[in-house]
């Protein structure tokens, strides 16, 4: 304090003398209030401008699915904070076409919310953008690789499930085929194991089915608008309004979409081998694709009714056209999905493996393979749950809305989400 009173003065000058004087242009000189004051203006409009610009950053952050969550990461793998990481069941979110890890972002944190500490959700990050145009097989192959890495950080989880929209649900469906093991329910299974790898991990017994998906016991595999029978012919696009000269053009046009395209208008059947979906439909002695699927204890597939241009009604909800729900038929049954308009529980199918020899299939005809893939699949049972967004204003964004892909569009498909979160087997 003694060395601040000689500045003081030194700073006031001889003729203002006390401690008391203050230089010219400082707080107390009325001279220099109105620069002050233009000073502070200022800063105000600067203030003001930067506030506008945040002002529109949630729309531009729901429109791109960039916006963080609300434990501050951008990642849905992050669990509730605070909570300790004891989460048992793993729920893998596969995006669709061109889609990428932030279409699921409403959805997984519905899931944490309702579960927290229960369920460890992860939004598939490896199949974004221009790589959903690498084909089935591949997208499915580097999930499958995700899907190791993931459980190998959670070493808690002894449960997985898939949730996959549009094209996300048949890249689950190759992939699941990846991590595949079998094991009959006499012998030891391998608990949360890296997959493939032949380290000593936890073993117990079962008394029901012990197959696994990499090392975790499968429980829900849910789709949610997706082409399971291709998008060829029989107006499973529904854009094309039903007309064979547009379901033509789309076919010899699908190359735009790289090998995705050919695999998803069946027109990949190379060397002799069937198209790629309807292999998807039987096991082979170096994939297991129907076993893989039946290791679910729950499948269930969520249809758009009406409404939907890209994928229709009954490729999406596994259905002949024949058999398809009379429309008028079909109403809101719960107040709190006003979305769902029917819900198909799973019937019991005795499950009995074809002989694939027993068919002789045109693999040009259309109606040929649909009806191989359809008879194939509903050997196993499925869970049918129709949804219509009519009277909505988001109607005829049906195909984003049944996923909630932003919320600032397609919103009013959160009751969707809501009944899957509700019937959802943790």
């Amino acid at each position: 304090m003694a060395t601040s009173e000689p500045e003081v003065e030194a700073s006031g000058g001889a003729g203002n003398g006390g401690s008391d004087a203050v230089a010219p242009g400082g707080i107390g000189d009325p001279a220099a209030a109105p620069e002050m004051e233009a000073q502070e203006q200022k800063k105000k409009k600067k203030k003001a401008k930067k506030a506008k610009r945040k002002s529109y950053l949630p729309r531009f952050a729901c429109m791109t699915g960039s916006e963080p969550d609300e434990d501050g990461g951008v990642d849905a793998e992050a669990e509730v904070p605070g909570d300790p990481p004891r989460s048992a069941h793993l729920v893998i979110m596969v995006n669709g076409l061109i889609g990428n890890d932030g279409d699921w972002r409403f959805a997984a944190k519905q899931f944490r919310k309702q579960y927290p500490g229960k369920v460890v959700v992860h939004c598939s990050k490896s199949n974004a953008s221009r790589l959903t145009f690498h084909g089935v097989d591949v997208m499915g192959q580097r999930l499958a690789e995700e899907v190791k890495s993931v459980v190998k950080d959670n070493p808690t989880v002894q449960k997985i499930s898939f949730i996959g929209h549009s094209l996300g649900g048949l890249v689950a469906r190759y992939a699941v085929a990846k991590l595949y093991e079998s094991g009959p329910a006499s012998e030891p299974t391998k608990v949360n194991e890296e997959c493939g790898s032949e380290g000593h991990g936890n073993h117990h017994q079962e008394d029901k089915n012990t197959d696994k998906i990499c090392g975790l016991e499968p429980v829900n595999f849910i789709t949610s608008a997706t082409p399971h029978l291709g998008s060829k012919g029989h107006k499973q696009v529904p854009i094309f309004c039903g007309f064979y000269s547009l379901e033509n053009l789309a076919v010899h046009s699908s190359r735009l979409l790289g090998k995705t395209g050919r695999h998803l208008f069946l027109t990949d059947g190379d060397d002799g081998k069937p198209p790629l979906l309807l292999q998807m439909v039987e096991d082979s002695e170096d994939i297991k694709f129907i076993s893989a699927l039946k290791s679910f204890n729950r499948r269930v597939a969520y249809a758009n009714a009406q409404f939907d241009h890209l994928v229709g009604w009954s490729t999406s909800s596994l259905r002949h056209q024949s058999n398809l729900p009379k429309r008028e038929h079909l109403s809101t049954r719960d107040k709190r999905y006003p979305h769902i308009i029917n819900v198909e529980p799973a019937k019991t199918n005795s499950f009995k493996q074809e002989d694939s020899s027993e068919y002789k299939i045109d693999w040009r005809n259309t109606a040929d393979l649909e009806e191989i893939m359809l008879r194939r699949l509903t050997r196993l049972s499925w869970e049918r749950v129709d949804v219509s967004f009519s009277g909505s204003k988001q109607r005829y964004f049906a195909h984003s809305t049944i996923q909630v892909k932003t919320q600032c569009l397609n919103s009013d498909g959160e009751d969707v989400i809501q009944h899957m979160i509700d019937n959802f087997s943790v």
